[in-house]
């Protein structure tokens, strides 16, 4: 039988054939939790449906929307748009759905001024052919109690303790906000956001049974560090064989980050510490006396899109000065296609149309692995995945495009 399939903005009588459409896809239940997480932070002018309209029948059947955020960039931050619940009915593959409803998002986006969009991917093989590029690296970690010594043994520094909701929505936000300023890729929380962070009792999955904890650090009486954590209490012939999986830990120095991660090494019963999101370059690899012993697995986690090169380039500092041209292929986004210069200076970036000859060739894809730092042009040139046309232009925008801190995304979306 014939249909029909449109892509347009979501409505509120859309939602529960949104919501669906998630479930279809994810192969997961979305739970009254859940559900009241996301509620507070959805406007379904944000949101896009898919529509197949058969025999009289509207049904949605893709999906996909954004929330808005400030994101840190190399030497300052940028509104984003973080991309969320992209998805496609199993009936309804191999349509072209998933590419008519993201190439709609980044001309409402683009439409809306908005420079940037980020994602998760459920998937690393969907989004480059989008645009998207790597914008940061996540590391899986597993390390035994026991194997947690510091090089050099330094001692201890500051008191630790825990607290509970209230308190930590009082301490840990400037903490948070203090350190993130200095990391790219990072978002700036709104209250509505640390609201459901200080509380995700409900994102238990594996952790059922456990208890989820609220930690802060003091140095000198002030709030220096933080952890969110869970414990699963286990015993194996008589002997502690509990684990306990850290959320999140922060510290605003490298003090702090060693003195929350001493705590979180050294607690009581537990046989192992692990963590899911702890970024590629992370201070504790060198901090440990033993980095063997931390068993580590490196993916991809987040992915960044250039939706206004223009803009998105001139919103960031350089970490020296100097000119590069490129030649920039957008096919989705023709806008930014074409060639460009890129003139950074001490007082920030002029980005204009190129009058010279292009130094490089490539993709948005790369352009936006480049963006926070994260891989540098030469490592992508070694790849094969962009063409240098004048010799050493690759290293010279390895020298412009350099973050001093790895890039590293906390947040879930």
């Amino acid at each position: 039988m014939a249909s029909e399939l449109e892509i347009r903005t979501c409505t509120a009588d859309d939602w529960p054939g949104f919501i669906e459409t998630l479930v279809s896809a994810f192969g997961s239940p979305v739970t009254d939790e859940g559900h009241a997480q996301w509620e507070p932070l959805i406007d379904h002018a944000r949101m896009l449906v898919a529509t197949d309209q058969q025999a009289g029948r509207e049904t949605v059947v893709g999906t996909g929307g954004w929330v808005p955020f400030d994101m840190t960039v190399p030497g300052g931050e940028i509104p984003v748009a973080a991309v969320t619940m992209v998805t496609v009915r199993p009936t309804h593959r191999r349509r072209g759905i998933l590419r008519s409803l993201m190439t709609r998002q980044l001309h409402d986006l683009h439409a809306q001024g908005v420079g940037v969009a980020v994602l998760w991917a459920s998937e690393s093989v969907i989004y480059q052919r989008f645009g998207y590029g790597i914008a940061t690296f996540r590391s899986r970690i597993k390390i035994d109690r026991g194997h947690g010594a510091f090089l050099g043994g330094p001692a201890p520094v500051g008191s630790t303790r825990l607290v509970d909701r209230s308190e930590a929505l009082t301490l840990f936000p400037d903490v948070y906000e203090r350190a993130r300023r200095l990391i790219p890729g990072s978002f700036k929380r709104s209250p509505v956001w640390w609201n459901q962070r200080a509380q995700p009792e409900h994102m238990l999955g594996p952790w059922s049974g456990g208890v989820f904890f609220r930690m802060v650090l003091e140095i000198d009486g002030q709030p220096e560090g933080y952890a969110f954590y869970w414990t699963q209490p286990g015993w194996d012939r008589g002997l502690p064989n509990g684990s306990l999986d850290v959320l999140e830990a922060i510290g605003t120095s490298p003090i702090a980050t060693r003195e929350v991660w001493r705590y979180l090494l050294d607690v009581d019963l537990m046989a192992r510490v692990e963590t899911h999101r702890l970024c590629k370059d992370h201070p504790l690899f060198l901090m440990l006396e033993d980095p063997r012993q931390l068993r580590t697995l490196v993916n991809d986690a987040t992915w960044i899109r250039l939706v206004e090169v223009q803009a998105a380039l001139a919103a960031r500092r350089y970490a020296t000065e100097g000119a590069i041209a490129f030649e920039l292929l957008d096919p989705l986004c023709p806008w930014n296609a074409g060639a460009w210069t890129l003139e950074a200076g001490p007082d920030g970036a002029q980005v204009r149309r190129a009058t010279a000859s292009p130094d490089l060739r490539l993709s948005v894809a790369e352009l936006g692995a480049m963006y926070l730092g994260t891989v540098p042009c030469s490592h992508l040139l070694g790849a094969g995945r962009l063409d240098e046309l004048n010799p050493g232009a690759a290293r010279r925008a390895d020298l412009l495009f350099h973050a001093d801190a790895p890039p590293w995304c906390l947040d879930d979306f």
